[in-house]
């Protein structure tokens, strides 16, 4: 594999036809202006003799030795072999609530946005782990496989909102299912599950979907958002907006529903957090995580290219040093 490292520099090149042109005019011109000046016969006699031959070499080894130049500048390179960046990682994946209960304000300024500003700093607490990303509401999908892009990851929580997913609930079992399914069949490396949710699950089956994970070998843990006193969902983006009503004209309240949150975290062989707990959470969801057993995972494929820039340097080097010995004029 052949390539320049700098390709911009090569635009450099283009600037010798225009030279080119530039010195085919002068040479043209040039007469014309002498025999302005006077006779032709008396100027050669007071001014030096102007060489066409070397006015041509001297100018051809300054635009050799110029593209040169540029080409080294550009820095030519040929790829000498592959390479594989690996590191021993562990398989979490973050599962995240986004349904409309999660726009509550019980915590300032929603469960929702406090649950991006957890994830982000959690992501960074566990960077060099695979990390995967899944939102669910009524329904669960995968966002983000397992992967070592944290930015694309931030990126994606950054922009979690309830309309992701048109089907509104909160489908533990869903969420934990999907997970399950993603993690791949690479044999050894650990594997553990993070739901950040407040709770209001709809389904009955969540406490035994969590324990088949973890007989599959995934440890559940959840992060409750929210508080159990509650408050209303928002139906609008402002913060004086209308909010959830049922069928009987009542405002919907919703609370975190902690007692399920710590029987899934139990059955799936974790832990159970408030998202208030925040720095302290998320430490704790780091120990849990470096305890892990990690596998070599390869995180980026690359070649391993040879310069080459210095085969083209010192010829133009020599060049252009040559072409300062070499003078317009000869001797009469």
């Amino acid at each position: 594999m052949f390539q320049f490292e700098f390709t911009r520099h090569l635009y450099l090149l283009t600037a010798l036809p225009a030279g080119g042109l530039l010195l085919w005019a002068y040479v043209r011109w040039r007469p014309k202006a002498m025999r302005q000046l006077g006779d032709p016969v008396l100027l050669n006699r007071l001014l030096p003799v102007f060489s066409n031959g070397r006015f041509w070499v001297k100018n051809a080894l300054f635009a050799v030795g110029m593209a040169l130049l540029a080409i080294s500048w550009a820095n030519p390179q040929r790829g000498a072999k592959q390479q594989k960046a690996t590191q021993e990682s562990a398989d979490v994946f973050i599962a995240l609530d986004i349904s409309q209960s999660m726009l509550a304000r019980d915590i300032a300024p929603s469960r929702l946005e406090y649950a991006q500003v957890f994830s982000k700093k959690l992501v960074q607490a566990l960077e060099g782990e695979r990390i995967g990303l899944i939102f669910f509401a009524g329904d669960a999908f995968l966002q983000m496989p397992l992967s070592t892009d944290y930015n694309f990851l931030i990126q994606s929580l950054q922009n979690a909102e309830p309309n992701l997913i048109s089907e509104q609930g909160t489908a533990i079992p869903a969420a934990i299912e999907l997970a399950m399914k993603s993690y791949g069949d690479e044999p050894g490396g650990g594997r553990a599950l993070i739901l950040i949710t407040d709770g209001e699950n709809h389904d009955d089956d969540a406490v035994e979907q969590a324990e088949a994970a973890y007989e599959d070998g995934i440890i559940v843990n959840t992060v409750g958002a929210g508080t159990t006193d509650g408050g209303p969902i928002p139906t609008g983006g402002s913060e004086f907006s209308e909010y959830k009503r049922d069928e009987n004209g009542e405002v919907v309240r919703t609370r975190l529903n902690q007692q399920l949150l710590v029987d899934v975290a139990r059955a799936g062989g974790g832990q159970t957090f408030n998202i208030k707990q925040s720095d302290e959470a998320i430490r704790a969801l780091k120990r849990m995580v470096d305890g892990l057993e990690k596998r070599e995972v390869t995180v980026r494929s690359y070649t391993e290219f040879e310069s080459y820039f210095q085969w083209f340097l010192l010829p133009a080097l020599l060049l252009l040093l040559l072409d300062t010995w070499i003078p317009f004029y000869r001797k009469k």
